[in-house]
């Protein structure tokens, strides 16, 4: 089985950044969403995850913060023997890389790839304010 992708995430930040994905990359089946609702604890959502994955292999996942209970709990899981890969600060270019790198068969550094793709575009346009002086 291919690897699958889980994203994590307070609401349903997850949820809609894999919707968001898809309508650039379209449907994908390897990738999964988490969310922890507002009115739910940490058993809740270790619960809703376990679930998940009880019938997956090879599983990466994407937290979205770092120290934040969706993080936390995976993590926990993986000190207690779980053999998932968690990512903390996710962002699309993250879960595209994974993507692409799924369709190539190629290995991808989520984390520098999802840093790398962070950019101030007002750099990369080469505005200046001396442009309206002219």
């Amino acid at each position: 089985m291919a690897k699958q992708l889980i994203l994590v995430s307070h609401g349903l930040f997850s949820e809609e950044l894999r919707k968001s994905t898809e309508m650039i990359m379209g449907p994908q089946d390897s990738i999964h969403s988490v969310c922890l609702l507002p009115e739910e604890g940490s058993d809740d959502f270790e619960a809703k995850f376990l679930a998940l994955t009880k019938e997956l292999d090879d599983v990466v996942v994407l937290a979205d913060l770092m120290g934040g209970t969706p993080c936390n709990v995976v993590a926990r899981l993986i000190m207690q023997g779980q053999p998932f890969e968690l990512y903390a600060g996710m962002n699309m270019p993250m879960v595209i890389g994974f993507i692409n790198a799924s369709l190539t068969g190629e290995d991808v550094d989520l984390k520098n790839f999802g840093a790398e793709n962070i950019h101030r575009v007002n750099d990369l346009l080469n505005v200046s304010d001396d442009d309206d002086d002219e």
